[in-house]
């Protein structure tokens, strides 16, 4: 046995890595053929529950569709999925069950599947947090629709080209947590030294708590004749919001996709993909301009939208393409602690929402409070999923979590591919990923709550795990 395959298959026991190509497979490159499919996933009734708010919402329409942008890619040899759906986020037992279901009819194995979401704040709502109530009949209609939306992709599928390009926008992105000449309180009472969206008050802000990412990583599908399929984008933006009341909407992902498809001039088949990059501590705000000027709804997603898909095809032109190229996988399932509250803190805030009545989400210290009573269930520790695909001298990482900027950079710059980008609220929602670092400082992202429970060493474990995949990624070439 030659030493490549030694180090990969002890790289794979480390990570508990399933291996789902021998690495002939991975070294063969293929002539390439890709399907893309954009599946309407909006509700066919309402009102209906929306995820992105602390309190419950009920949205009685639609501003725009709901999609879950789906795209195959095969060599022959192997097969990748993705299905990048239009939710705030989305529960590994949803994806799961697509998966195991694309698996049966297509036999496209399930680990070769990505699924996420982009993180609108105007999607329903099929994880609970916070006040909003999952609905589960629209739950069964998503399933369905992201299996039939992969298995069109599938049947669609024709000769094509690949690329890869990498575009730079700084001006939509800005870190929203920020060191500010007051501490202020946490939920529970503690110090929060960072502060999440600091407010007008210029004069209180000292400096942003954590980097920026600006790269727009792409991955560009052309017919034989150069005819466009689909753009696989990522980008490091939160949401950009200021939709319609009680309207869903994809958010900048959605209209990002339109645009896009209009600059390149794509037919009514063409596919524009937007994924969420590492954005759990970034939004589209500048707050060193104080109180941005008063807009029409959506007129903000617009502009960005606009401004983003104008940087993708100021750099698409560049792409070399491919048509022929090796594809694989890996992916580990990683055990994580669970910031679980004491017995103490679960009796004071059952006090508190009963002395409370029907006011008890009226403030953050209810709501919290019912946070804490939630987490008093959950298990000591839970098991999360990570992948990394290849597609050529590119790899693409995921996490399941609201990653940090900084995380995302880092792996990035570690990474032993030419070129790397991460997807998050993939495969899973396991809530924000803060380093240690930035748990001490606090701030809404570390607050402990459904939406913010790993353990403080969670991210440099990610990191770690995520780094050895790409790394036995690498071996394998």
């Amino acid at each position: 046995m030659n030493t490549t395959r030694l180090l990969a298959l002890a790289s794979a026991a480390l990570f508990s890595t399933f291996l789902l190509t021998t690495e002939a497979h991975a070294a063969e490159a293929g002539p390439l053929e890709v399907g893309a499919y954009a599946m309407d996933i909006t509700p066919e009734e309402f009102p209906i529950s929306s995820a992105g708010s602390m309190r419950a919402r009920s949205m009685t329409g639609a501003h725009d569709p709901l999609h879950a942008r789906c795209l195959v890619i095969t060599n022959g040899s192997d097969t990748v999925a993705f299905a990048v759906c239009d939710h705030c986020m989305i529960p590994r037992e949803l994806m799961d069950e697509a998966k195991s279901r694309i698996e049966q009819t297509l036999g496209i194995p399930a680990k070769n599947i990505l699924i996420s979401a982009t993180h609108t704040h105007t999607g329903v709502t099929v994880t609970p947090v916070f006040e909003a109530e999952v609905d589960e009949p629209y739950c069964d209609f998503l399933t369905d629709r992201i299996v039939e939306g992969i298995e069109t992709a599938w049947e669609k599928r024709q000769p094509a080209k690949i690329g890869f390009g990498s575009g730079h926008n700084a001006a939509q992105v800005f870190n929203r947590r920020w060191f500010v000449t007051s501490e202020s309180q946490d939920p529970f009472g503690g110090p929060d030294v960072v502060r999440m969206n600091p407010g007008s008050d210029i004069s209180q802000l000292i400096n942003p708590a954590g980097p920026i990412d600006p790269e727009i990583s792409f991955l560009s599908v052309q017919t034989a004749d150069g005819k466009p399929i689909s753009v696989l984008a990522n980008y490091s933006l939160h949401y950009v919001g200021g939709v319609p009341a009680y309207m869903l909407s994809a958010d900048y992902f959605g209209e990002y996709a339109t645009r896009l498809a209009a600059m390149l001039g794509g037919d009514g088949d063409f596919v524009g993909i937007m994924t969420n990059g590492t954005s759990g501590d970034i939004n589209n705000i500048n707050f060193r301009l104080g109180t941005r000027t008063a807009q029409e709804p959506f007129e903000q997603i617009r502009l960005v939208a606009g401004d983003i898909a104008q940087s993708t095809k100021a750099v698409y032109d560049q792409v070399e393409y491919h048509s022929a190229l090796p594809i694989d996988v890996r992916e580990t399932e990683l055990e994580l602690g669970v910031r679980k509250p004491t017995a103490e803190e679960v009796a004071e805030a059952k006090a508190y929402i009963e002395s409370q009545g029907d006011k008890s989400y009226s403030d953050l210290k209810g709501i919290y409070a019912h946070e804490t009573v939630y987490l008093a269930d959950y298990p000591d520790t839970v098991k999360l999923k990570l992948q990394a695909i290849r597609i050529g001298d590119i790899a693409i990482a995921t996490t399941p979590c609201e990653t940090f900027a900084e995380t995302g950079i880092a792996i990035k710059h570690t990474s032993p591919f030419e070129q790397t980008f991460v997807i998050e609220l993939a495969n899973g929602y396991n809530g924000y990923l803060p380093t240690p670092q930035q748990h001490a400082w606090g701030g809404y992202e570390t607050w402990r709550a459904r939406s913010s429970y790993l353990a403080e060493d969670a991210e440099p474990q990610i990191r770690a795990a995520l780094l050895g995949l790409l790394e036995d990624l690498a071996q394998s070439k």
